[in-house]
């Protein structure tokens, strides 16, 4: 088995679009706000190899930080009760 590959901006923009899209959901309209979560994505992908997200702080447990891969474990609740998950990626349309 190999080493995880790095995915870069256009690959996590890509399936961040089809992944929303596919729950009812957009990525925030804000692109400076966007692009930056894309870039966080895009450097643990490369220094980590997975997609963990920016804005939590990994443990460095791979399997606890397991949690905290994008799309994290906690973004559909947050979804659910603010209408966007904690990084301001995603989005349910109807809080825009």
């Amino acid at each position: 088995m190999g080493d995880p590959v790095a995915e870069t901006e256009e690959e996590i923009k890509s399936w961040a679009l089809e992944y929303s899209r596919s729950h009812g959901w957009v990525l925030n309209p804000d692109e400076k706000q966007t692009n930056a979560v894309i870039k966080g994505l895009s450097r643990n992908s490369e220094k980590h190899g997975e997609r963990y997200c920016p804005c939590r702080i990994r443990s460095g447990d791979k399997e606890k930080d397991k949690a905290i891969i994008c799309p994290c474990v906690y973004h559909v609740h947050e979804l659910e009760q603010a209408g966007h998950c904690t990084c301001n990626f995603f989005y349910d349309p109807e809080y825009l």
